[in-house]
């Protein structure tokens, strides 16, 4: 593209007077709106909707520029106000007596991330995971107030004893206003959100291609970000976008992780289905930078699916028993959707099948073979 800003700005590492204008919401230019508009067509084309969620669970609105701790701002009360009704009526859990609830006998913990909830709130994927046994959350930041809140957040672990085990940062094109439009903001508030929860993990997506600056800097970037926070930043492999017939090459230095020298990657199995490439080829190739697994599944089409772990194609479980066998200590997060579900109970039961499919095949690496003495 021929001017330097974009969908979720575009810059090196930032000067304080550029953070300063990302602060205050600064207006995008002409040049930055269209570059905007043509991103959200091509995703479209793509095989998905701007007007629904992202596969990530992000729906498509004029997210504002706000803090993710300012408890006077009007956003923080509303996020105080959703976090005190969702608890309201839902009974306080009473912390698990040896610390995060069984992982199925590995290392891992399997954790539930907000995304998978959607259309319900971020709030609720705490009761859900509160109810499922999951043993902890990842955090999706989208316009959703209490995603964005570390008060609010903090109030929700306490309320239901789930911990908030990694944070999404707003890297997503339809979360591109979320927290301003420099992408480094992005990252840095990312981070700061995920210290003060106590979660070790922000994941991240790969620069969109007319992020020039940013993706220029971005892979030594992450690495010093990381260093100076002590969160680990797990770049995410995406998947190349389809128009017809043509891919669109959406992302620099490129969607697939394994030839660039990030220290930690998220493996997302249902981006790898989108790819048309093998889940496990990827883990096996990425060896022990894989450090945080998007647990999902998909039949290969060019939309990003997101199913429930062994309703695709992917080799889902010989990951899960890759990891195991390893002795994998990143996390395991269930990042599904349920959107079709046309019931609370229905979505329980969606979660409830992920969440066992994990645990079992997570143990199954560390089960005897039968027979064995």
């Amino acid at each position: 593209m021929a001017n330097t800003d974009d969908a979720n700005g575009d810059s090196g590492r930032p000067r304080p007077a550029k953070r300063e204008r990302a602060a205050r919401g600064t207006a995008p230019s002409r040049r930055s709106a269209a570059s905007a508009r043509r991103a959200t067509r091509a995703s479209a084309a793509a095989g998905g909707s701007p007007d629904a969620p992202d596969q990530g669970g992000q729906p498509v609105t004029a997210g504002a520029s706000t803090s993710a701790e300012k408890p006077p701002s009007a956003r923080g009360r509303s996020a105080e106000r959703r976090v005190a009704r969702a608890t309201s009526s839902a009974p306080r859990v009473p912390a698990p007596a040896s610390g995060r609830r069984g992982s199925g006998g590995g290392s891992s913990a399997v954790a539930l991330s907000s995304a998978s909830v959607y259309p319900q709130s971020c709030a609720d994927a705490f009761a859900y995971a509160a109810d499922l046994g999951y043993d902890g959350v990842e955090v999706m930041v989208w316009t959703d107030a209490v995603s964005q809140s570390a008060s609010a957040l903090r109030r929700l672990t306490e309320h239901y004893a789930v911990p908030v085990l990694a944070v999404h940062a707003p890297t997503l094109l339809v979360t591109q206003r979320v927290w301003g439009r420099d992408p480094w903001v992005k990252l840095e508030r990312s981070c700061e959100l995920a210290a003060s929860l106590g979660a070790t993990t922000v994941v991240v997506h790969p620069p969109f291609r007319w992020q020039r600056e940013y993706a220029a800097a971005f892979v030594d970037g992450v690495a010093e970000l990381s260093d100076r926070t002590g969160v680990t930043l797990a770049v995410e492999n995406m998947y190349p976008w389809r128009a017809g017939q043509r891919e669109i090459l959406a992302y620099l230095p490129g969607w697939d992780p394994v030839p660039q020298p990030y220290r930690n990657v998220t493996l997302d199995l249902s981006h790898t289905a989108t790819a048309g490439i093998d889940g496990l080829e990827v883990a096996q190739a990425l060896g022990d930078r894989l450090s945080h697994l998007h647990l999902a599944d998909g039949i290969g089409s060019a939309k990003d699916e997101h199913l429930i772990p062994g309703r695709g194609t992917q080799p889902c479980a010989d990951v899960l028993e890759l990891l195991a066998g390893q002795g994998f200590s990143g996390t395991v997060v269930v990042e599904v959707n349920t959107r079709r579900a046309r019931s609370r109970s229905e979505r329980e039961a969606d979660l409830a099948q992920a969440l066992e499919f994990a645990r079992v095949h997570l143990a199954a690496a560390s089960s005897p073979p039968v027979g064995a003495p």
